[in-house]
């Protein structure tokens, strides 16, 4: 009996040993290693009783989603432990170990912080050290009147349902105002301080133009509906120059090698941007109940401007997509098995429809791994990916798949409306679903129907 109990000890120290020889050939040393053993150990731990080789993709899915769903653990904690099951099912060589979704998991580690513009208002937006003024300072008249003013261009923002991003931006700037005019009350500054802030921000701050557009919105916004003193007109002042750029679009072949070099959830987000145009946040905000698998097509919901538009459901994402949200859905009813199952509702629809937070319809279609705790509330909810995930991995695929070209989520987007143009859709079509308020913006994918310098063909290729 003791000789079996020693051998036994003898396989499980040399097991591990194995497991660190593993560890230390990918990187990873003391003390890190240690706590890849502690994560591995707790696995085997909760599935007592199993030999590892027993176990299968649903035993590594299930162990991760009840991690992720204790809301104190840090996100580094989580992805190590991601880290940690993978690297042990590695050495122990079982079949289907890239059939698990590594990558999602670890990413679902990054869990989106209080202020993220899906679910909250930042609070104090950055200042920007080069505004300062050069004159002399002049005494601050009235602190309180100016956070009051502040105070009143959120509230009016919001009462005209203004995104996030909209509100971060236009206080970010009124305060950078404030700061570069001393704090002085802003009813006694006037248009020629605004011109002056802003010929600063082109001269000194060399700011691109659409920089310098958002902080005159931002200005005129404030004058005209929180101190109800409109400027009037601003005149001529140094504009800061727009450079005339044309897209990044990727060919066909380019497309398909980038998709290749993706796997898992990351290849369905990517091919949904470009089989849809979405933009990366309208793709991450999804829900469930916006993709129509019968009339092929998925509603964007709250788009750039506040807008709601149309856009196809490409055929060959359909099985994809269908596989996918039965996994969500078997997510979201453990979730709502053990006491949770909240997923963020925008405009207070939350108290309009107190149960709607936990149907199944206003689920995010790529929802997190892990449940959130909102720092202020205490509520626990499960929020959808976080945005860095996909660039990442669009970013690697980009060096994997050798492309030349600088390639973001957003070259998705731009092949999407090119490669429509060049199957002959009319630029109104394209227009409609891209959601462009004007079809001067859609124009800029035209240049694609021009071959070689807008159709010119050079003299060397007539010799």
């Amino acid at each position: 009996m003791d000789n079996t109990l020693s051998t036994s000890a003898d396989a499980i120290r040399r097991f591990w040993d194995r497991y660190l020889e593993l560890l230390h050939q990918q990187g990873i040393q003391s003390p890190a290693d240690r706590w890849y053993v502690t994560h591995a150990e707790a696995y085997i731990h909760a599935a007592t009783g199993r030999r590892l080789m027993e176990h299968a993709p649903g035993n590594v899915h299930q162990y991760l989603a009840e991690l992720g769903r204790i809301g104190r653990i840090n996100d580094w904690q989580f992805r190590q432990t991601v880290d940690a099951i993978k690297k042990l099912f590695d050495l122990v060589g079982v079949p289907w170990l890239h059939e698990v979704d590594w990558n999602f998991w670890r990413d679902s580690a990054q869990t989106l912080s209080s202020n993220h513009p899906t679910i909250a208002r930042v609070s104090h937006p950055p200042a920007l050290p080069h505004l300062a003024s050069q004159a002399t300072p002049i005494p601050d008249v009235d602190t309180a009147q100016n956070e009051a003013a502040i105070d009143r261009l959120v509230t009016v923002i919001r009462q005209r349902n203004y995104s996030i991003r909209t509100e971060t931006a236009y206080r970010s700037w009124a305060e950078r105002f404030l700061t570069f005019i001393h704090h002085r009350n802003p009813r006694t500054a006037g248009g020629a301080d605004v011109v002056s802030f802003l010929e600063t921000l082109a001269v000194q701050g060399h700011v691109a133009a659409s920089t310098q557009n958002q902080a005159l919105n931002a200005l005129l916004f404030f004058y005209a509906y929180a101190l109800e003193q409109p400027l009037g007109d601003l005149g001529g002042f140094v504009r800061a120059k727009r450079p005339s750029r044309l897209p990044v679009v990727l060919t066909r072949g380019e497309v398909q090698r980038l998709l290749d070099q993706l796997a898992g959830t990351h290849q369905l987000m990517a091919s949904l941007l470009y089989g849809t145009g979405m933009r990366l946040m309208e793709c991450l905000r999804l829900r469930v109940k916006d993709v129509d698998f019968a009339y092929r097509q998925i509603t964007v919901r709250e788009g750039k401007g506040q807008k709601d538009r149309l856009t196809p459901l490409p055929e060959k994402l359909l099985e994809p997509l269908r596989i996918h949200l039965q996994k969500v859905k078997a997510l979201h009813e453990a979730d709502v098995s053990q006491g949770h199952g909240e997923v963020y509702l925008p405009s207070a629809l939350d108290r309009k429809y107190p149960n709607a937070a936990t149907e199944w319809s206003w689920q995010y279609v790529f929802p997190s791994g892990r449940l959130s705790v909102d720092p202020r509330s205490g509520a626990v909810r499960r929020h959808h990916l976080h945005e860095n995930s996909l660039q990442k991995a669009v970013k690697q695929a980009t060096t994997a798949a050798r492309l030349a070209k600088p390639v973001h989520c957003h070259t998705l987007r731009h092949s999407f409306a090119t490669h429509l143009l060049e199957s002959g859709y009319d630029i109104r079509t394209v227009q409609e679903l891209l959601g462009h308020s004007d079809v001067s913006t859609t124009m800029i994918y035209t240049h694609v129907l021009n071959r070689g310098g807008r159709g010119v063909v050079s003299p060397l290729d007539a010799i």
